[in-house]
């Protein structure tokens, strides 16, 4: 990823924010041929491993799992609060369109997760993540234990050990302080949730 040096993302809590909260993750992967990408739910354990460790699940029929076999580096790419960036925002002076973002990516070499009582315990953790903003009091216990484990033959879990991260956060570090002000402004105003995410990183930052 082109990171600039003024848009350079290096606190932790940050970069593990946006895994968190934006944990719908982009796998890419390739295996001597054109890349593969599935889009998944992903946790992230920062405390496991040098650079914390991603864990996952897909689908057994996807074949991009049988690509972690040669032991080549993936990608994991999280895409967090985005907007669009509009020159009218800008006081005084020319300006031009641009987007602000916060993106994460994590590298590392993925592997097959065998033992079944862990993949039962990853897909517990997802659920009990998930289903806690959900409010639905759905867990996998009321369930029959005969399904849960004919529909967890029929998936493929796997973490990744994060070798290294590229993080960014564009959010208009090179402007003068009354042109990000204009910014922060502008994307209050907008109605849709990414922009006063947006808005509120461009503040704390």
């Amino acid at each position: 990823m082109y990171v600039p040096d003024v848009f350079a993302l290096n606190d932790p809590a940050l970069v593990e924010s946006v895994i968190r909260d934006y944990a719908f993750g982009l796998l890419v992967t390739a295996d001597g041929g054109p890349p593969e990408a599935s889009h998944l739910p992903f946790l992230f354990d920062p405390d496991k491993g040098a650079n914390g460790t991603l864990s996952g699940h897909m689908a057994r029929a996807n074949r991009q799992w049988k690509a972690f076999a040669n032991g080549n580096e993936a990608l994991v790419v999280f895409q967090g609060a985005h907007s669009y960036i509009s020159p009218a925002w800008y006081n005084p002076g020319p300006a031009v369109p641009t987007w602000n973002y916060l993106a994460v990516h994590c590298y590392g070499v993925p592997r097959v997760t065998e033992d079944p009582d862990e993949v039962r315990g990853l897909l517990a953790r997802l659920v009990e993540r998930h289903e806690s903003e959900a409010g639905t009091g759905w867990s996998m216990a009321s369930q029959e234990d005969s399904f849960i484990d004919h529909m967890q033959r029929g998936i493929v879990a796997f973490e990744i050990p994060v070798s290294r991260v590229e993080a960014k956060a564009k959010l208009s570090q090179n402007k003068a302080s009354e042109e990000r002000n204009g910014v922060v402004a502008g994307l209050e105003s907008q109605a849709n949730s990414d922009a006063r995410a947006l808005a509120a990183a461009m503040t704390k930052s």
